[in-house]
């Protein structure tokens, strides 16, 4: 089978990383079913524990003083334009009067909040975290577009003083550089401009005794240049993990490198799907095991198609913004489920995974011993396991395949 995928099920340590939202007690209740090849015990642990997963909520609260470009993050983080239903409003004067919620449009479970400006008549720093409801929050973005002041140093030092995690953003930057080369066209150093605005935020805020800030320069319109790769590593790398993948999933698709991790995010739940689907097939009811695995493989589908942008609506944003034909885009979309993902769909791809699912089988029984004793269970674990790892991978190819098309580049 060509890129034949290594299944090993998961040592403690990783358990614990994947499964931070459920206790120690449970942990080694799948990891003990697992080795003892119980596992409807294992599919039932893990079920509970995507569905927990699934409904993992991430509130992200993005502030700063009125006219930063807050409202347009807002957007972006989304993978919105100004322009777009359900949009956060923008303008040159404060548009944000109280904390508004606007859920991601293909993940509803991620929201991201646009709050009132800081330093305004009405929110004054002292008072701000109070106002604005501070505990909602899982993390805030803290955005000046010219230089820090008195008012985010405040609110930076009682956010941690509180317990939670901030970032610093300047936007606009692509603004200052163009500026500077109108004004300074021979002399013009990207580099060096960079590193003068990074230098002087981190002075100012040094000074109002911020210690050690981290600072992320963007353009809202061009989210991919500048650190917002930073950023995004940063975020991955601090969230809890049930948040992390949440937050992954959610990612706009602007470059390669988002495009990889959101695959290795969805391979880390392989396993757990086709346990699930194994432990299924073990309970003798006529039809449950194939009525199981065509719903775990709709939903799942499903959700490879949407957090990859290969729904129509996705394409259709994507190629305005490149300003190139949207039938260019999906000329380079090989896989069938870009197109149309049900019931009757999955049915044939299961009829016509077969051979590949029966090699995966003779694998797994070959490996790991307790499959060989779990007939009816092998075969599903096996079948779902090489549907969702091919398709995942048909998928992503597509999807990294659109953006090359899109941007003309290895982005």
């Amino acid at each position: 089978m060509a890129d034949q995928p290594l299944v090993a099920f998961p040592s403690r340590a990783e358990l614990i990383e994947e499964y931070d939202i459920i206790t120690e007690e449970d942990i080694e209740g799948i990891k003990d079913a697992l080795e003892e090849g119980r596992m409807a015990d294992a599919a039932s642990k893990i079920m509970e524990n995507l569905q927990a997963m699934e409904n993992a909520r991430l509130d992200i609260a993005v502030t700063g003083e009125s006219g930063s470009g807050k409202s347009s993050f807002v957007n972006a983080i989304r993978g919105l334009g100004d322009e777009d239903n359900g949009s956060a409003a923008t303008g040159v004067v404060e548009t944000t009067l109280k904390p508004t919620p606007y859920p991601h449009p293909k993940h509803p479970n991620v929201t991201v909040w646009d709050l009132p400006g800081i330093g305004t008549p009405d929110f004054k720093s002292n008072t701000y975290l109070e106002q604005v409801n501070f505990s909602h929050y899982d993390f805030f973005i803290l955005i000046a577009s010219e230089r820090f002041k008195t008012n985010h140093a405040r609110l930076a030092q009682e956010i941690q003083r509180q317990g939670k995690r901030f970032y610093f953003v300047r936007s606009k930057v692509d603004a200052d550089l163009e500026a500077t080369k109108k004004r300074r066209p021979h002399a013009y150093d990207e580099e060096g401009i960079l590193r003068q605005i990074r230098e002087n935020c981190r002075a100012c805020l040094e000074a109002e005794e911020v210690a050690s800030p981290r600072i992320f320069l963007l353009s809202n319109w061009e989210l991919s240049k500048y650190d917002f790769v930073l950023l995004e590593e940063t975020l991955e790398r601090e969230l809890p993990g049930h948040k992390r993948h949440t937050f992954l999933l959610a990612l706009p698709n602007i470059s390669l490198g988002i495009l990889r991790k959101k695959k290795e995010a969805l391979q880390k739940q392989i396993w757990k799907l086709a346990t699930v689907s194994c432990g299924v097939a073990a309970v003798p009811i006529p039809g449950l095991s194939v009525a199981c695995d065509v719903t775990i493989l709709i939903k799942s589908l499903s959700e490879y198609r949407r957090s990859f942008g290969l729904d129509d609506d996705s394409l259709q944003k994507l190629a305005e913004k490149v300003g190139k034909p949207v039938e260019e885009l999906k000329e380079v979309v090989k896989s069938p489920l870009a197109k149309e993902i049900s019931r009757d769909v999955v049915l044939k791809m299961l009829t016509k995974a077969g051979g590949g699912a029966l090699m995966m089988v003779e694998y797994l029984a070959s490996t790991l011993p307790l499959f060989g004793s779990l007939a009816a269970g092998g075969i599903s674990f096996g079948t779902t396991y090489y549907m969702l790892w091919s398709s995942l991978n048909e998928v992503a190819d597509d999807a990294h395949n659109v953006l090359i098309k899109a941007f003309e580049s290895d982005v």
